[in-house]
Formats: C-alpha cells, sequence, structure tokens
C-alpha cells in the first residue's frame, strides 16, 4: 500500500468533530463568517500519539533495562501507526497528499546531503 491509499483509506474512519469558530470583530477578523477547525482535531492527536512513541521510548530505559523487547516494539508500532493516522487526517485537512509530503521531504534532505548540511539546525541550511 503507498501512503496515498492509506490517507484515502483512513479517512473512512476520521470521525471526529469539526469545531466551528465564529468570525471576531475588527480588527481580528482573522477567521471567515465561521471557519471550518477540521485541523485541531487530528493536529492535537498527532501530538499526542507522538507523546505515547516517546513514553513507550523512555520505558525501554526505565522499564526494559535499555534492552528493546518484542512487546515493547509491538507497543511502539501501534502508536507509530496512531501517529500515522493523525498525521495523514491533519494532511487530508490542508488537502496535501501524504505521497506530496514524503517526496518534498526527500527532496529537501538529498539538497542537505549535496551541500553536506544534514548535521546542523533550521530549515534553511
Amino acid at each position: 500500500m503507498d501512503l496515498n491509499e492509506y490517507q484515502v483509506k483512513s479517512r473512512k474512519t476520521a470521525m471526529y468533530p469539526i469545531l466551528e469558530m465564529p468570525r471576531l470583530k475588527k480588527p481580528y477578523s482573522y477567521y471567515p463568517e465561521t471557519s471550518r477547525m477540521g485541523f485541531l482535531y487530528p493536529a492535537l492527536g498527532l501530538a499526542g500519539e507522538a507523546g505515547e512513541v516517546l513514553e513507550n521510548i523512555k520505558r525501554i530505559i526505565r522499564d526494559d533495562e535499555g534492552k528493546i523487547t518484542e512487546k515493547r516494539r509491538g507497543k511502539i508500532e501501534k502508536e507509530l501507526g496512531d501517529t500515522l493516522w493523525y498525521l495523514a487526517q491533519l494532511a487530508t485537512e490542508f488537502s496535501i497528499p501524504l505521497d506530496s509530503i514524503a517526496k518534498s521531504n526527500l527532496k529537501k534532505l538529498n539538497i542537505r546531503l549535496k551541500n553536506n548540511k544534514i548535521k546542523g539546525e533550521g530549515d534553511n541550511r
């Protein structure tokens, strides 16, 4: 399965609340009459699931004596799956295909590699 196929198929399970943000008075009218805040739920979910991945990595150190057990690997795989789901929904809210995200990221990384700038900070290296 490719990333775009996953994105389309996973969307069938996206049953989350969509917030409507009322228009604020000028000069704070950042939103149209009402704004569909469909991106908020998956954005928060993505952060939460990333935290759960890190929690399991912490437990490798604390509980598993630094060893990656099959049980822990399985838990991390499930949490990474949840992270992928939220990433896919967030990308869909912004009409960005996952395949496009992956291609753009690889292009950026290959330019950094070519310019010997893999290490360091900031996007513009």
